[in-house]
């Protein structure tokens, strides 16, 4: 049934490479705004997204979890593009690896804001590598 008139079409691009793309039935993510969930015949949006999760309900079943790092989420004529400098597949996430750096120190030559970042990434890698179990 893939590609049928009664799914989105979705991509979700990092700046290396296409993670996923295919036809979902659903898309939720989080923008600077709060969460938001596309649905076909979704009005056209266009969205900065957050550093946390994004789930696809995949068209032919199963949900695609992944840890997006900011970027932005369009929304047209039931075309669904979700773009970040970086995304990852759940089931590519090193957990423990997230977890070292959340207990990482700071460093003193780091920004504030940056070190926040950081914690904000390494929670939402997580938090997907979590919902996809």
């Amino acid at each position: 049934m893939a590609g049928s008139d009664e799914a989105l079409q979705v991509e979700l691009v990092a700046a290396d490479r296409t993670v996923w793309s295919g036809t979902a039935t659903m898309v939720i993510a989080r923008t600077v705004e709060g969460d938001v969930g596309i649905l076909r015949g979704h009005a056209p949006l266009l969205s900065l997204l957050t550093d946390a999760v994004v789930e696809i309900t995949a068209e032919e079943g199963g949900v695609v979890v992944a840890a997006v790092d900011g970027g932005f989420l369009s929304v047209a004529a039931d075309r669904v593009s979700i773009l970040s400098e970086r995304a990852v597949l759940a089931e590519e996430i090193d957990v423990d690896a997230a977890r070292a750096e959340l207990e990482q120190e700071p460093d003193g030559d780091v920004a504030e804001d940056e070190a926040e970042r950081r914690i904000r990434r390494a929670e939402a890698r997580i938090r997907a590598a979590e919902k996809a179990r």
